[in-house]
C-alpha cells in the first residue's frame, strides 16, 4: 500500500519494534521455569519496544504529543498531534509463549485517530489504515465480513482477570450472546480482535476496561474496513467510557442491541 509520510514512518517503527520483540520471544520459553524471571524479562522487551517507536517517531516529528503504555504523556508543541501507542499487546500471551501478541500505534488530530497500524510480529502481518484512504493487511485491501445473520457470526471479547470489575457484566454479555452465534473467541490482544475484525476474520468484537492505547489504532482501521465502532453504553466516547463495540454494518444493530439490552 502507499501511505502518507506519517503512515510509513508508523510501520518502519512498528516493524523496528517488532524484531525486537521477536528477538526477546525467542527467549521467553527458557524462562518459564521462573515466573519473576520471565516477567521481568517481558518487562524489559516491553519498555525496550516503547523507547524503540519513539525514538522513531518522536525524532521524526518532535512537535507531536505522545502517550503510551509503559511511559507519561507528553504534551507536543503543536497540541493538535499526539501518537498513542503500545508496544506490545497481548502481554500475557508473550509471557507465555503464545504467539498472539501486538505492536499498536495510532495518530490523533484535533480530537479524532486518523491514523493507525497494529503489527503482528509473529505471522508477519501488518494492518494499517488512514482516514479516507481504506484498510490493508500487508499489500491487500481488507474489508470487514459480509455476513448479516447472528447464527453465522463469530465474536471475540477479552474476559476481565486480575482485579478488574468488569467480570459480571461480561459473564451477563456471554450469557446473552453465545447462545444466539456461531461462537466467542478471546484471543488476549485488543488490537487484533479489531484488526481481524476489520479483515473479516471476526464479525464483530466488544470488551470493557480498555485504555486508549488498547484500540486507538484499531479503531481507524475497523472503520477504514467498512465497520461500525461505538462505546458499548450507546451515545458515549469511546476513549472515555474504555470500552468499544466493533462490527459489520449488517450485524451491529442486533449486536449492540444484545449488549445494552437492560438488565
Amino acid at each position: 500500500m502507499q501511505g502518507s509520510a506519517n503512515l510509513n514512518l508508523m510501520i518502519k517503527a512498528a516493524r523496528k519494534a517488532g524484531r525486537s520483540l521477536v528477538k526477546d520471544f525467542r527467549e521467553v520459553e527458557n524462562l518459564q521455569v521462573s515466573v519473576k524471571g520471565a516477567g521481568d524479562f517481558v518487562s524489559r522487551a516491553d519498555i525496550a519496544a516503547e523507547k524503540i517507536i519513539r525514538d522513531e517517531l518522536v525524532g521524526a516529528r518532535p512537535t507531536y504529543g505522545w502517550v503510551g503504555e509503559e511511559s507519561c504523556e507528553t504534551a507536543g508543541a503543536d497540541p493538535t498531534r499526539r501518537w498513542i501507542v503500545d508496544p506490545l499487546d497481548g502481554t500475557t500471551n508473550f509471557l507465555h509463549g503464545l504467539p498472539h501478541w501486538s505492536v499498536s500505534i495510532a495518530l490523533e488530530h484535533k480530537g479524532e485517530v486518523v491514523a493507525g497500524v497494529i503489527f503482528d510480529p509473529a505471522k508477519d502481518e501488518m494492518f494499517a489504515a488512514e482516514k479516507g484512504a481504506g484498510a490493508w493487511m500487508n499489500e491487500s485491501r481488507i474489508r470487514v465480513s459480509g455476513r448479516k445473520a447472528m447464527s453465522e457470526a463469530v465474536f471475540a471479547t477479552g474476559v476481565p482477570f486480575g482485579a478488574k470489575k468488569t467480570l459480571p457484566a461480561t459473564l451477563r454479555d456471554l450469557a446473552r450472546l453465545m447462545p444466539a452465534t456461531a461462537g466467542v473467541r478471546r484471543w488476549g490482544s485488543a488490537a487484533l480482535d479489531l484488526a481481524y475484525v476489520a479483515a473479516g476474520r471476526f464479525d464483530g468484537y466488544w470488551e470493557r476496561e480498555l485504555n486508549a492505547w488498547d484500540m486507538a489504532a484499531g479503531l481507524v482501521i475497523v472503520r477504514e474496513a467498512g465497520g461500525f465502532c461505538e462505546a458499548v453504553r450507546e451515545g458515549r466516547d469511546v476513549f472515555e467510557s474504555g470500552s468499544v463495540i466493533a462490527a459489520n454494518a449488517e450485524i451491529f444493530g442486533a449486536f449492540a442491541g444484545v449488549l445494552r439490552a437492560p438488565e
